[in-house]
């Protein structure tokens, strides 16, 4: 992996959270630093609300670090994503980059299966090829067969993870993060996932993730990032 260029180089990262109405900050992480190269696989670690699902947010933009670069190279270039633009953010989402979180953000009057094959038909995949592999993908994960044309708002919570998983897996990104993606589901649904990320690891993926049963994925995990425990401090007003 060292004699490849890296996907991710992250170099003094820092994040703190203002609670205004409390008068304190609540300090998430500082000085992060790390590469991350194709087909790389890294887990993070630490004990639950020490900032592992946030240093995956800073990556992804979801939140704007305090301090620091994430040097990201990407099929266009290379581009620090703690400074770059909004709309190139977005850009490269549906380009380059890709998030499994625990929770699916379901639109009403949208069935499952389009869902799915949303992000191949914006890849310029045909309508009804795009379709058939997201079916397939929905039926690797378990999702019943009655439930593809079905509104995943009336879905349980495990049904929406395997969905959710079904469309943020089905195109392969450059760089994938994972934040608990096996919270919610049953051991057919993990070990399909454990599958696919075997597959992506092998087209030069580079992955990074939070996991609630590291055991899960133990086999493909290159490399660990323990982050410690916070600090909640006074705010001078």
């Amino acid at each position: 992996m060292p004699n490849s260029e890296p996907v991710l180089v992250v170099e003094g990262l820092a994040k703190t959270f203002t609670m205004h109405h409390l008068g304190q900050s609540l300090h998430a992480f500082s000085g992060v630093g790390f590469a991350l190269y194709p087909g790389q696989f890294l887990l993070l670690k630490g004990p639950n609300g020490v900032g592992k699902s946030t240093l995956l947010r800073s990556i992804w933009r979801s939140y704007m670090p305090d301090a620091g670069q994430v040097w990201f190279s990407h099929s266009g270039g290379r581009i620090d994503l703690a400074r770059a633009a909004d709309v190139d953010i977005a850009q490269l989402r549906r380009s380059d980059m890709g998030f499994v979180t625990q929770f699916l953000i379901a639109r009403p009057r949208v069935s499952a299966e389009e869902i799915v094959a949303e992000p191949l038909r914006r890849a310029g995949l045909s309508g009804e090829d795009a379709l058939a592999d997201a079916r397939h993908w929905l039926a690797t994960f378990g999702v019943k067969r009655d439930l593809w044309r079905a509104y995943p708002t009336s879905f349980s919570g495990g049904e929406q993870q395997k969905v959710n998983l079904a469309r943020a897996l089905i195109r392969p990104p450059r760089l994938l993060l994972l934040d608990e993606p096996t919270a919610s589901l049953d051991a057919g649904a993990r070990a399909a996932l454990v599958a696919r990320l075997r597959e992506l690891k092998a087209a030069g993926v580079a992955m990074i993730g939070v996991f609630h049963h590291p055991g899960d994925v133990a086999a493909l995990i290159d490399g660990e990032i323990e982050l410690q425990a916070k600090e909640v401090r006074d705010v001078a007003v």
